[in-house]
C-alpha cells in the first residue's frame, strides 16, 4: 500500500460526507434518549469481528478487514440516517470531524517522528534490560502521552527481544504500563485526564492518584520480571545475541524537536480559546485547526528529513497506522450510539446503570468497564459530569469543579483512575494499544487474539490488581 494510503482514507470519507452536511443540522433532541440498546448492536458486531475473524478466519481477516469495518459502518448508518435523517447526517460527519480525523492524525504524526527515531546499539533482551525499558516507558507516558511513549519505544524492546522466542507477554505488559497505566498523572498522559483539564481540574490534581499508579506499576513491573525470568530460562541460549557490548547511539535526532512540536501544539489546543468556525454545519475551534495543521508538517518534515536508512533500521511501514485508520473508522461510526445513550445518563437506557453509581468503587468499576471496551475519554467526561450533578446538583460548572477536587477527592480519583487503568483490559481500550499489537506482529510476533489477551492476560493479571486497589484506596 502507498504511504498516502492513511490520509486518504479518511479524506475519501470526509468528501463524501461534507456536502450532506450542507443539509444536515445540530440535534435538538436527545437521541440517546430515545434509542433502545438494539442499535448498539453494530458496535458489538464489528468488536466480534475483530475479536474472532483473526482467530477463525485470518486470511480472510489479512485481505478483507477494510471491508469489514466499512460493512458494519454501512449497517449502522443506513438505518441510523432512514430514522434521524439530517439528525444523523449531522452525528456522523461530527464524529469524524471532531474526532476521527484528529485522532487519525494525532496517530500518524507520532508514529511517523518516532518512526525516524533509531536507537542503535546493544540492548540485549534480559529480564533486567526489559524491566528497565517499562520503568522508562511507564515515566515518560505521563510526559509525552501513553501514544507518543508507546510509539518511541515499541521498536526499541522489539528489537532487543528479536532473538527471543516468548516476547508477546513483554508485549502485553508494555501494553498494560506504557500505553494505560503510565498516563495517569498529568493532563498530558491520557485524553481522559485532559478533558477534566479541560473542564478546570489543575494540571497537577492528577498527582492524587500518584498512589494509586505507583502501586499498580510497581506490582505489574514486579510480576513482569518474574514472568520474564521464567521464560528466559527456557530461552536457547545459543541463540542471543553477541555479549560484546555496541554502545548506545541515536540517529534521526531531529525528531525529538519534530515530537516536543506536537505535544506543544496539543497542549495549546487545550489552553487557547481562538473561537471557532464552521465547516459545513460543523463547529471546529481555530485552535484544534492550528493543531492539526501543525501534527500534519511535523509529520511532513519528518518523512523529508530523516535518512530513508534511519527508518530502514526501524523496519518502518505504513501497514500498523493503516489498520487502525481503517478499523476505527468502523468503530467510530457504529460507537455513535453506545455515546449517545450513556451520554443520555437517567433519560437514556442505561439509566440504571448511571443512576446505581455512587461510591467511589461504583465510580472506579463503571468508569473503567465502559472504558474497556468504548472511547475511555467520553466515558470519563460522562461520569465525571454525573458526579457534578449528583453532589453540586444546580451550581455552575465552574463551582461544581471546585468542590469536586477539593470535597470529594476519591470519587473523581475513582474516575480519572478507572477511565486510565482500565483501557488496558482490552485491545480497543485506548488507541495505542491496537497499534502496539499491529507494529508486534508486523515485527513477528505472535500476539494473543482479542479474546486471549483478556483471558490469558488482562482478567487474571489487571482485574486482580484492580480488585486489590478497590480494597486499598476505594
Amino acid at each position: 500500500m502507498k504511504k498516502t494510503g492513511f490520509i486518504l482514507c479518511p479524506l475519501v470519507v470526509l468528501l463524501l460526507i461534507l456536502p450532506l452536511t450542507c443539509f444536515a443540522e445540530k440535534s435538538t433532541v436527545n437521541i440517546g434518549a430515545v434509542m433502545p440498546l438494539w442499535w448498539i448492536l453494530p458496535f458489538a458486531g464489528i468488536l466480534l469481528s475483530i475479536a474472532l475473524m483473526p482467530l477463525f478466519l485470518p486470511h480472510f481477516w489479512h485481505h478483507h478487514f477494510p471491508k469489514v469495518s466499512a460493512f458494519w459502518a454501512l449497517v449502522l448508518a443506513i438505518p441510523f440516517m432512514y430514522y434521524f435523517r439530517d439528525v444523523a447526517v449531522y452525528e456522523i460527519a461530527h464524529i469524524f470531524m471532531i474526532d476521527y480525523i484528529p485522532f487519525i492524525i494525532l496517530l500518524w504524526a507520532l508514529y511517523t517522528v518516532s518512526g525516524g527515531i533509531y536507537i542503535q546499539g546493544t540492548l540485549k533482551g534480559t529480564p533486567a534490560v526489559n524491566t528497565l525499558i517499562l520503568l522508562v516507558g511507564t515515566f515518560l507516558a505521563s510526559v509525552i502521552g501513553t501514544t507518543g511513549a508507546s510509539i518511541l519505544l515499541i521498536r526499541p524492546i522489539l528489537r532487543s527481544n528479536a532473538w527471543r522466542v516468548h516476547k508477546a507477554h513483554t508485549v502485553v505488559f508494555f501494553i498494560f504500563l506504557v500505553s494505560n497505566i503510565g498516563g495517569a498523572l498529568t493532563p498530558l498522559g491520557d485524553p481522559p485526564l485532559f478533558l477534566g483539564f479541560l473542564h478546570g481540574v489543575p494540571f497537577f490534581w492528577t498527582m492524587h492518584i500518584l498512589p494509586e499508579m505507583a502501586f499498580a506499576s510497581a506490582v505489574l513491573l514486579a510480576l513482569y520480571f518474574i514472568l520474564d525470568s521464567y521464560y528466559y530460562k527456557k530461552e536457547i541460549k545459543t541463540d542471543a545475541p553477541d555479549a560484546a557490548p555496541e554502545p548506545i547511539k541515536i540517529e534521526g535526532s531531529c525528531n525529538f524537536i519534530f515530537m516536543a512540536v506536537i505535544l506543544a501544539a496539543v497542549l495549546f489546543s487545550g489552553t487557547v480559546k481562538l473561537g471557532e468556525v464552521d465547516i459545513a454545519g460543523i463547529h471546529q475551534t481555530i485552535e484544534n485547526l492550528i493543531k492539526d495543521a501543525v501534527l500534519i508538517l511535523m509529520g511532513i518534515l519528518s518523512l523529508v528529513l530523516t535518512r530513508k536508512e534511519v527508518r530502514q533500521g526501524n523496519d518502518f511501514s505504513w501497514a500498523p497506522i493503516l489498520e487502525v485508520a481503517y478499523l476505527f473508522a468502523g468503530i467510530f461510526i457504529t460507537i455513535i450510539p453506545a455515546l449517545a445513550i450513556l451520554k443520555a445518563g437517567e433519560q437514556g437506557a442505561l439509566a440504571w446503570l448511571v443512576k446505581s453509581v455512587n461510591t467511589p468503587t461504583h465510580y472506579f468499576w463503571a468508569t473503567g468497564i465502559l472504558s474497556s471496551f468504548l472511547d475511555n475519554a467520553p466515558t470519563y467526561l460522562t461520569f465525571f459530569n454525573s458526579a457534578l450533578a449528583k453532589f453540586y446538583p444546580g451550581v455552575p460548572e465552574a463551582g461544581a469543579v471546585a468542590g469536586l477536587i477539593v470535597e470529594n477527592i476519591p470519587h473523581l480519583a475513582a474516575i480519572s483512575a478507572g477511565a486510565v487503568f482500565m483501557g488496558a483490559n482490552t485491545y480497543i481500550g485506548n488507541a495505542p494499544n491496537f497499534m502496539m499489537k499491529s507494529i508486534a506482529e508486523e515485527a513477528g510476533v505472535k500476539m494473543p487474539s482479542f479474546f486471549g489477551y483478556m483471558f490469558k492476560y488482562s482478567i487474571p493479571i489487571l482485574v486482580v490488581l484492580f480488585i486489590v486497589i478497590t480494597f486499598i484506596f476505594f
